[in-house]
Parts: structure tokens; C-alpha cells; sequence
């Protein structure tokens, strides 16, 4: 007779809501197991009685083969003493005060519920709110834990009959889905035409895709906020939807309906595709193909497109690829430039209806706003561009157990992290802080995220920069609660970041190549071209580029023709007419800026490497005046001449990287008429070169053989392609992001790594 055991079981991590416990117990039925299996605060115990042969071939099932949704952490295994079980049962859930686990992020409809909406024999067939324990909305819908629905948005929404029994049946897949709904009891949605509800359900949907296909613009109800959609292939609607919008340039993401349709228009790896059609389901960038039917206002002066394919079933009914429905629509953030996503209805409907013609809702509340998340292959891998959606808040698992912090993050493309444990938890894309609704905004997701995983923080972690509205916040709190708050170098931010990212654990130093456009350095200066030598603990400026004046601060973000001038002026070049910066601005504005720079007013010191990307893109003629951040960084990107192999070159003096050479050899290329493709590649070869050699150097110096990249710049990915490509050549390991944002996105992960350095003693 094999030996009959008893295991007490514990498991850590994405455990709930996710189908776990009637995975243990169909498990424990299938291998002859007697016990039980419970939610706690704290994560899934479960305690079990049964042979030996029957327990190992459970624990191995446990480990190799859990639900859909789940993430195991930890699994805690010992013996303990038996109990005269006669059945295994799921019992009733345990609160433990002050424990916590994480939360699932919104995923996307899964494969059997994807089937039942589209056949006409289930009683859910084609309705928007169909879900299971494998897919549909979680954070969003939370509000408070242990995640039951009386604490979600659901509450409202009690259960027919049929839908009660899916839901009690441990051998359903429905079994303790939360959002559980049907036709009968469930939300429903309906279509609002100046302040009018003119159609419910399915009539709503089919009259919504009739306004999309006629050239309107619709604001529809997601997951996580409005989208604003219309006809990608009509030039008219997209042109309208910038104009109401005042989203003069930058890109608008687009959704088709299968992969087939993407393909069309984009090209596609195999990675590209697994990507696309993740649980995750978020927005890809992918190449453009050189012909298509789409309005050129997509994506303008752009080789890329921001791809997604539907993720809720609404999206699935809206893009159902029948009668005259268009192939493509563009799926924008419902919201004006530069405001966070709208998610409420009645505010919703106020900040929108001077740009929809239309409002598809639903009246089940989105209760927590999260925006879709944009990313893209690079190296085979994830390289995220904006988390949320999907991603969030699934916690960075940390080196080591570290205090309970809350670092703010920085001021564009903001994020915080909390943290607790080993686990880091970044929040969703809340954006750029520089208007009071983004700082509400702010504000209410960190107290939701430090009520959901029962956080208070003893420490803070903030940015240098007085004037970010993160690092006043954090300030103020600091003062308010007694609590110190820990300011931190935005570049050496970037590098925690990066090591954070890929599991560094060690102490050991690495190069850090820092790239992006501002960042408050100790000295006063606006730092972004730099090279730092460090770890969590502590970093070295051991390069940065040449500090040029900034002539008027942040308005000249918004003019890389003043910043071409203000790089001649500094490396004493000639404000000729023929250089097309020059040109571009009239004779009042180069007196202005000139009278500007030779008084020194309002001239801060930047080693900035985006200002330097704006100046070379300005000087060949590429744009001189831009809309929204990066602009002209990203349109010369797309100007490249791959095969051009040439670069300008760039002086390394002490700690200095001069590019005063690269200026007058791209001048002299500019006034010999050569192309602006090949310069484009010349100037990007040049970037790559110089940092090759600096870490060369590095290496000789120190034997430091690591490499992380960092900051926004490495959002260019022929820069990044061919750095790692040439570092990769001369025996470097390199490490890049793959799960949080290298732009300032990533920069709270960092925050808070390096701040609990300060405190472990």
C-alpha cells in the first residue's frame, strides 16, 4: 500500500479571480485527494490528504500546469498532521488583516467565450458583456478586496438563476466570475445621439457601426475609459476626428478585427503576431507596407502603425467584418490632447461631445480609468512603450524584500510604484502631469492602489525637479505624514530602472547609457546624454554631452529651430541662411533668440540628447517646430537610408562628448545637396559609434562589461537595433527593458529600488 500523506499548501501570487480554486479541485478529485482549498488575504492555501504517487502527480500539475490568468510566486509545501477528510470541498474564504495579493489586470475575451458570442444556439449569443474566470475585466471593476462582487461595479447586477448556478458549479468555468452577466441580468448597452438614447442592444450596436461606415465619429464605452473611433480608410473622418480632437499629428491607434486584415497593411513577424493576439491584446507598432487604402493623417511622416485587435466582445461585434463595415478603425483615447483618458459617463459626454457625433455606453461602471497599453518587438522580446492596460497592475517581482515605499515617478508619461514584500506594483499610465485633471487622476489611483495591496508607505521617492507636480506631491505628503521623502536623479533612475527590469541582484557596477530629453541633474543643468557608471546604491557621471543653452526653457522643446541655432551659436558656427533652421525661423525671431543667448536670459544648461536629435532633424530640413513630444526624432527615424554605413564624428574630451565636428560635417553634407535619408542614417550611425567607444573605454578603465540603455531616446528602434547590434559585436552584455517603459514610464520602478537601498541598512 503506498504511504497516505497530509500537505498543507500555500501559494503567493495572481491566484484569485483567475479560476484557481476550481483548477485544485478538479485536480484533487481527478488524483484521489481529500481536503480543501480556500482564498485567504493572502493568497490559496489548500490542505490535502492522499497517497504519495497521488500527491506528487498533483504538486507537479500544481507547478507545470496552472490556470490561464494565474501567476504563481511562491508555493509553500509541509507536511502536516492528517485528518480524516471523506471529500475535498472549496470552503469558505479567510480575511487576514493587513495581508494583501496581487490583482489580475482587464484581459482580453477568451477563445470559448469568443465561440458562444458568435453561435447562435447560446443564450449569449452576441451580447458585449459576455465573460468567464479566463477573461474580461478585473482592475477596472475593483474596488475594494477580497475581490468579490459585491466590491466590484457588478454589485448592481444580481444574478438570474441560470447565471447563479454557472456561478456556484467548482466545475464551471464561470465558477466565481465576478462579472458573471447575461442578456437577462447583465449590463446592456445603447446609443446616445445629442443627449437621446435612440437604440438598446444589438440595434444600438448595428446603427453605431452604420454611423461609423457613413464618416462619424463615435465615443464608445470600454473597459477602461472612451474610445473615440471612425473610418480609417476615410480621409474626411480622420481629419475631422484631429480637428475636433486638436490632435494635429501624432499617431491614432487603429483596430481590425483578425490578424489577416492587419497583415494588409503591416508587416508582421511571428512575435508581432503572438503579441498581438496575447491575453494582454495591446497596441503594436509594426511596420507600414508602402501601399495601402488608409488616410495618410493615421500616422503622418511615420513607417509605423499602432495596431490592436479587438479585446472585449463589444469590440468583436462592432468589427464583425460583414456587410459594408469597414476593415479598420481608428481606436483613440476618448479625451482633448493632453487630458487623461474620460471614463465617467456624464463627464464623459460633457469633455467629449464637441467630438463625437454619437456615444455607444453601457451602464456597468468603470471604476478604475486605464488607458490601452502600446508596445513592440525588439530583439524577438516585449519592449513596452506605454503599460496599463493588461499589464497593470501585475507587480515586478524586486532582487530583495524591500520597506513599504511609494515613488512618484516623474512628470511626462507618469507612473508610481508602491511597494511591498518582493513586489513592486507599477501603476497604470496615468500620463503627463501638467494639468489639474491628470493630477486627480494621479492622486485617486495611488489611494486605490495602496487601499487594494494594503500598502502605507514610511518612505517616499521623488524626482529632483521642485516644479513636478509628482515630486510637489510627494513633498507635501513627506510634511504632512513625518515621513522622509528620498529625491532622486532622474538618469540614475533610468538605470535602476533598467537593472530592475532584468532581475539585477547584484551590487556589481554597470554602464548605463542614459538617453532622453530632460531630466534636473544635481548641478542645476537639464541633463540627457548620459553616461553613468553605478548600481542601486550610488552612480558616477562619468560622460554627458557638451552643455549647450536652452533659450527659453521648455518653449524651445517645441521649436528644434531654436535649438539648431542655439548648438551653431555654441560651437561658434555661422547662422547662415542656407542651413534650413535658420531659414525657417524670421529675422524678429533670430534677433530675439540671439539678443537671448548673448545675455544669458532664461538660458539654462542642457546636455539634453533628444534637444540634440531636434537640432540635427531641424538642420537637415526635417521639422523645425513640432506637436507633440519627439516629433522630430521619430519623423527622421523614418527618413533613414538602412544601407548608408558612414557617420560624423563626434569628439571625446575627459568627460565630455563634443559633437561639434558632427554639426559641421552635417552642415557641409546639407549644403552639398546630399540626401536627407543618408544624413538621417549618418547622424544615427554617429550616436551609435560614439557610444560604443565610450563604453570601450569604460571596459579598459574599470572591466565593467554590462551595458543597460535607458530613457526615452532608446524608444528609436533602429538607434536601439543597431547599439545592441554593435556593443553585442565587441562582447558586451547588454540589457534593455521588457516590462516596464524605457522612457519615463519606468522611471518610479527605479525610484523606489534605489530609495530602499537609503533604507536598508
Amino acid at each position: 500500500m503506498p504511504e497516505v500523506k497530509a500537505l498543507k499548501i500555500h501559494i503567493k501570487g495572481i491566484v484569485q479571480g483567475v479560476g484557481f480554486r476550481p483548477f485544485v479541485y478538479s485536480l484533487a478529485i481527478q488524483n484521489n485527494l481529500n481536503g480543501w482549498v480556500q482564498n485567504t488575504s493572502s493568497g490559496v492555501d489548500i490542505e490535502l490528504v492522499g497517497s504519495t504517487p497521488d500527491l506528487e502527480v498533483f504538486i507537479s500539475a500544481l507547478k507545470n500546469s496552472p490556470p490561464h490568468l494565474s501567476r504563481i510566486d511562491s508555493i509553500s509545501i509541509d507536511e502536516t498532521e492528517k485528518q480524516s477528510y471523506k471529500k475535498f470541498e472549496i470552503i469558505k474564504s479567510q480575511s487576514q488583516a493587513g495581508e494583501f495579493i496581487p490583482i489580475s489586470p482587464d484581459y482580453s475575451i477568451c477563445d470559448d467565450c469568443l465561440r458562444e458570442l458568435f453561435d447562435p444556439q447560446d443564450r449569449r449569443f452576441r451580447y458585449p458583456f459576455i465573460n468567464c474566470t479566463n477573461c474580461g475585466p478585473r482592475f477596472s471593476i475593483i474596488k475594494d478586496i477580497p475581490y468579490d462582487r459585491p466590491k466590484t461595479t457588478m454589485a448592481p447586477f444580481q444574478m438570474c438563476d441560470r447565471c447563479q448556478s454557472e456561478y456556484s458549479n467548482p466545475l464551471d468555468r464561470r465558477y466565481h466570475a465576478q462579472p458573471i452577466a447575461c442578456p437577462d441580468c447583465g449590463p446592456q448597452v445603447s446609443l446616445m445621439v445629442n443627449n437621446q438614447i435612440i437604440a438598446k442592444g444589438n440595434d444600438a450596436i448595428q446603427q453605431s457601426r452604420k454611423m461609423v461606415r457613413t464618416g462619424k465619429i463615435l465615443a464608445t464605452k470600454g473597459l477602461g475609459g472612451f474610445h473615440l473611433a471612425c473610418d480609417a480608410g476615410n480621409h474626411s473622418a480622420v481629419e475631422n476626428l484631429r480637428t475636433r480632437k486638436k490632435r494635429s499629428d501624432k499617431p491614432f491607434a487603429l483596430m481590425a478585427f483578425s490578424i489577416s486584415l492587419i497583415e494588409n497593411y503591416c508587416s508582421l513577424s511571428g512575435e508581432e503576431k503572438k503579441l498581438l493576439e496575447s491575453k494582454e491584446k495591446p497596441i503594436v507598432l509594426l511596420k507600414l507596407k508602402s501601399t495601402n487604402e488608409l488616410s495618410p493623417l493615421l500616422a503622418p511622416a511615420q513607417k509605423h502603425l499602432g495596431f490592436l485587435l479587438p479585446y472585449t466582445p463589444l469590440h468583436y461585434l462592432l468589427l464583425d467584418p460583414v456587410d459594408e463595415n469597414p476593415e479598420v478603425w481608428v481606436m483613440t483615447s476618448g479625451n482633448l490632447s493632453e487630458e487623461p483618458i474620460a471614463y465617467k459617463d456624464s463627464e464623459s459626454i460633457n469633455q467629449l461631445s464637441n467630438i463625437a457625433d454619437g456615444f455607444l455606453m453601457h451602464d456597468r461602471e468603470i471604476f478604475m480609468r486605464v488607458d490601452d497599453s502600446v508596445t513592440r518587438i525588439v530583439q524577438g522580446k516585449n519592449y513596452p512603450i506605454r503599460r496599463s492596460r493588461g499589464y497593470a497592475p501585475n507587480p515586478i517581482i524586486t532582487p530583495s524584500n524591500v520597506p513599504q515605499i511609494l515613488a512618484t515617478g516623474a512628470e511626462l508619461k507618469n507612473t508610481f510604484c508602491l511597494t511591498r514584500d518582493n513586489y513592486a506594483f507599477i501603476s497604470h499610465h496615468i500620463g503627463d502631469l501638467e494639468n489639474y485633471e491628470t493630477l486627480i487622476s494621479f492622486e485617486e489611483a495611488i489611494n486605490h492602489y495602496e487601499n487594494l495591496f494594503r500598502i502605507k508607505p514610511s518612505i517616499l521617492a521623488s524626482d529632483l525637479h521642485p516644479d513636478y507636480l509628482a515630486t510637489r506631491y510627494a513633498t507635501q505628503r513627506a510634511n504632512l505624514e513625518s515621513i522622509p521623502n528620498i529625491q532622486i536623479q532622474h538618469h540614475h533612475a533610468h538605470l535602476a530602472s533598467c537593472l530592475a527590469d532584468n532581475h539585477w541582484k547584484v551590487d556589481d557596477f554597470v554602464i548605463g547609457l542614459c538617453y532622453d530629453g530632460t531630466g534636473f541633474g544635481t548641478d542645476g543643468a537639464i541633463w540627457g546624454g548620459e553616461v553613468l557608471i553605478g548600481n542601486y546604491s550610488q552612480y558616477q557621471r562619468r560622460f554627458h554631452l557638451k552643455y549647450v543653452p536652452l533659450p527659453g526653457g521648455d518653449i524651445t522643446v517645441r521649436i528644434p529651430a531654436r535649438m539648431a541655432l542655439s548648438h551653431l551659436w555654441e560651437y561658434q558656427l555661422d547662422w547662415d541662411y542656407s542651413i534650413p533652421s535658420v531659414a525657417s525661423l524670421c529675422m524678429e525671431d533670430r534677433t530675439v533668440l540671439e539678443s537671448q543667448l548673448k545675455s544669458k536670459i532664461n538660458t539654462p544648461n542642457t546636455s539634453s540628447m533628444g534637444r540634440l536629435f531636434d537640432a540635427a532633424a531641424s538642420i537637415m530640413g526635417i521639422k523645425h517646430r513640432v506637436n507633440y513630444e519627439g516629433q522630430a526624432a521619430i519623423e527622421m527615424e523614418a527618413l533613414i537610408d538602412e544601407k548608408e554605413s558612414k557617420f560624423y564624428p563626434i569628439e571625446i574630451e575627459n568627460n565630455l562628448i563634443n559633437p561639434k565636428p558632427l554639426f559641421e560635417s552635417l552642415i557641409i553634407d546639407q549644403q552639398n545637396n546630399v540626401s536627407i535619408n543618408k544624413m538621417a542614417a549618418r547622424f544615427h550611425n554617429s550616436i551609435v559609434q560614439y557610444s560604443t567607444n565610450i563604453c570601450i573605454i569604460i571596459r579598459k578603465e574599470s572591466g565593467i562589461n554590462s551595458v543597460a540603455l535607458s530613457g526615452g531616446v532608446w524608444q528609436n528602434k533602429v538607434l536601439l537595433d543597431n547599439t545592441i547590434k554593435k556593443l553585442k559585436k565587441e562582447r558586451f552584455d547588454v540589457m534593455i527593458h521588457h516590462n516596464v517603459p524605457t522612457n519615463d514610464g519606468g522611471i518610479s520602478l527605479g525610484q523606489a529600488l534605489i530609495a530602499s537601498k537609503f533604507t536598508i541598512k
